[in-house]
């Protein structure tokens, strides 16, 4: 009985961040001030810890369509990619 509570919590889980990862970044954004207002408002959190709560969540994960943390931008000319080997320069033929 125990173990089927704690798969179901699991799945459960599992669940809700897969619907808050692929939520639109509006709803997102709303869900976490209503998220973090209840929690202040409950006594769980003060004002300053629920402004950084729905800061937190309010933001996007990982390499979606954002361009704020500059992982998928290209690099500038004349720098190199720090993820790609160096070619070496071809060797003349004697």
């Amino acid at each position: 009985m125990i173990e089927n509570l704690v798969v179901g919590l699991i799945v459960a889980g599992a669940a809700c961040y897969a619907v808050w990862r692929w939520m639109p970044a509006a709803w997102r954004r709303g869900a976490a001030a209503l998220f973090a207002r209840g929690s202040a408002r409950v006594g769980l959190l003060d004002a300053e810890r629920a402004q950084r709560l729905q800061t937190a969540l309010s933001k996007s994960s990982g390499c979606g369509a954002c361009d704020s943390c500059g992982a998928c931008a290209s690099p500038k000319a004349g720098t190199a990619d720090p993820r790609r080997p160096q070619e070496k320069p071809p060797t003349p033929a004697h």
